[in-house]
């Protein structure tokens, strides 16, 4: 379990929403469509175009059939004509188990439930933290369990759908959502992400909502950040505004994920349990892709330093891996802040 200690909790206010610099970003003179947010003040160097790493599919779990990969022809959001690849998955990890999410009663420990993600924090979702909602909120209308300490747990499919409606009714307050794997069984998730990186004179920038929209923006920009080694989606930010809102509380398990029916189980924080590749030179490990094609590397290296030197985008640049990103701390509910490259549209 990722541990913190459940007595802190008190301490914290109500929820506010990488290791050397191997030198500054590149990029060429291809251009956006005008309607995408853009950094104006954009000073990148242009001297040295940016080194473009191929991406490995060597590196997906697809021995057991769970990930499939296939080149298609495809067009970037820039124009450009290109191979990409295409990712197909189940949405189901190979590589670490789910769950759990909801504890079941207010004197369980913390190996009966997930993780929340607040303030940069992240917290261990035992029974202890379900007790104590009302006053970690601040708000007396918080009571997530009955008189004998279980917990209200969403335990029909169509309760897990009902629960992670954006008008969430009356019915589920109070209620930890916890939707299983048996109901997503049949669904599969296709990613393309160009087999190699393209670079853009300006910085594409996700909306702060977390869902690729917002003014300035274009419906094309993807709101997934990109996929791991085991096909499982980097996911925008979790809703966690919305969730609160509603008396709901959605955790996440020990990995960073949970599941909705439409999206599958996707990643709301790296949190060290998917696939990795090690660096030779001790930089952190490769975790995945994003939709630009450029790598997404742990946060910290193999000494636990953070990185330094990074862009608004949270990537840099250096001789090996040419441009990437690090991933923002678990506790931000966070991966990267935009793209550097163009995507597939």
């Amino acid at each position: 379990m990722i541990q913190q200690n459940k007595y802190s909790i008190f301490a914290f206010a109500f929820f506010a929403f990488l290791a050397l610099n191997f030198g500054s970003c590149s990029s060429d003179d291809s251009s956006l469509d005008e309607d995408v947010t853009i950094d104006e003040n954009d000073e990148t160097d242009m001297s040295t175009d940016d080194l473009a790493i191929n991406v490995d599919a060597s590196y997906f779990l697809t021995s057991d059939g769970t990930v499939t990969i296939t080149t298609v022809p495809c067009t970037l959001s820039d124009g450009t004509s290109t191979d990409c690849y295409e990712i197909v998955t189940n949405s189901l990890p190979s590589d670490h188990n789910m769950g759990p999410w909801c504890p079941g009663n207010i004197s369980d420990d913390d190996t009966a439930g997930g993780i929340w993600l607040e303030g940069g924090e992240v917290y261990d979702v035992d029974g202890a933290f379900v007790e104590n909602m009302a006053e970690f909120y601040n708000d007396s209308n918080w009571l997530m369990y009955d008189a004998n300490g279980d917990i209200y747990i969403t335990d029909t499919e169509d309760d897990c759908i009902n629960a992670a409606n954006p008008d969430v009714g009356e019915a589920y307050e109070n209620f930890c959502v916890e939707c299983l794997p048996s109901y997503i069984t049949n669904l599969s998730q296709t990613f393309t992400i160009p087999v190699t990186p393209v670079a853009q004179s300006t910085d594409v920038y996700f909306s702060t909502a977390g869902q690729g929209g917002g003014p300035g923006t274009v419906s094309t920009l993807p709101s997934t950040r990109g996929v791991a080694l085991n096909g499982i989606e980097f996911s925008a930010p979790a809703p966690t505004d919305n969730i609160l809102g509603a008396y709901t509380l959605a955790p996440f398990d020990d990995a960073g994920g949970h599941i909705n029916v439409h999206q599958g189980y996707h990643y709301h924080a790296a949190t060290g349990f998917s696939t990795t590749i090690a660096q030779e030179d001790g930089h952190a490990a490769l975790i995945g892709y994003a939709m630009d094609g450029y790598g997404i590397y742990e946060y910290t290296d193999a000494d636990g330093n953070a990185p330094t030197g990074l862009d608004d985008l949270r990537g840099h640049t250096d001789d090996t891996r040419g441009y990437h990103y690090h991933v923002d701390e678990a506790g931000n509910n966070n991966f990267i802040n935009g793209l550097h490259g163009a995507y597939a549209e």
